[in-house]
């Protein structure tokens, strides 16, 4: 009975997990769902590097292109959609595949994550969106150390809401985010690509999303919503935003993008690498090899 099974593609940015995914669920009766942090928002689709139209004919994708820019999106929501989505596709008798590269997405759903609950403090967290991805990572750290070691130091809305929780119910947050036995059997595949090769691939990505139009996109999303927002605090369109603001020429800019996403990939790295239930793979076949193997 292959009713309770999830497959999980995860890796490092620009390795290859959406063509691998596709063709897996196209041979294996899957549907994607996307554990992206911000392949979720609406409009940023060239510095997101969304999967293309083609590629969402040929196989259903989820959790792609649903919610808008300015929605402060939480680790919550995305718990609770995943799973309907996985619960879903498993009715229908098809195999769901977790598809991405947000580890604390993944780790959420392979560890069943009970967040912790606490108050919410509209006037601290107004305070608290005013500081610094530094200046939040520093409080954290004096406030709750053992935190600071686990949590997406990239991500000032998680920042935030570790530091609501821990100023206001004087608690650790990781020590009261508790996981549980997943309700699925599950399959975890990794891609490790040698460093030149990723290197490589991350080189060519950034200049097919400039090509693309990455500079009129980012211009697009800060004329219409505003640079300060939380889903643009991205790889790609930082760098756009400080070339926009002249504070670096194009050429700068894609040079910081380059640098920026080789230095993204190895913390993803580090944080996959933890987990040691990950089945890492360099070939298509060994992939294939292992989800055979896996429904059988």
């Amino acid at each position: 009975m292959n009713n309770n099974k999830l497959i999980i593609i995860l890796g490092p940015t620009a390795s290859g997990k959406t063509g691998l995914a596709i063709k897996l669920a196209q041979k294996y009766n899957g549907e994607i769902i996307s554990a992206d942090s911000r392949q979720i928002y609406k409009e940023m689709t060239i510095g997101t590097a969304k999967p293309t139209k083609d590629e969402t004919e040929a196989i259903k994708h989820h959790l792609v292109d649903c919610i808008k820019p300015n929605h402060n999106f939480t680790l919550d929501e995305f718990i609770k959609k995943a799973n309907r989505r996985i619960k879903s596709i498993q009715r229908k008798g098809k195999v769901p595949f977790l598809v991405g590269g947000t580890g604390l997405y993944i780790s959420a759903i392979v560890n069943n994550y009970d967040l912790p609950k606490g108050k919410i403090d509209l006037g601290l967290r107004k305070r608290l969106e005013s500081k610094s991805k530094k200046e939040l990572l520093e409080y954290l750290n004096e406030l709750d150390p053992i935190t600071t070691n686990t949590i997406d130091k990239e991500n000032p809305r998680r920042l935030i809401r570790a530091l609501e929780y821990v100023i206001i119910n004087k608690k650790s947050f990781a020590n009261n985010q508790k996981t549980n036995n997943s309700p699925y059997n599950i399959l975890q595949i990794g891609i490790a690509l040698d460093q030149p090769e990723l290197n490589k691939r991350i080189e060519l990505r950034t200049n097919q999303m400039i090509e693309l139009g990455l500079v009129k996109e980012t211009q697009k999303l800060i004329d219409k919503y505003d640079n300060t927002l939380p889903s643009l605090n991205t790889i790609g369109y930082q760098e756009i935003i400080q070339h926009l603001n002249k504070e670096v020429n194009l050429n700068q800019a894609i040079d910081l993008i380059k640098i920026h996403t080789r230095q993204y990939a190895k913390r993803q790295m580090t944080w996959f690498k933890r987990d040691k239930r990950i089945n890492w793979i360099k070939f298509q076949w060994q992939a294939d090899s292992l989800v055979n193997k896996f429904l059988k």
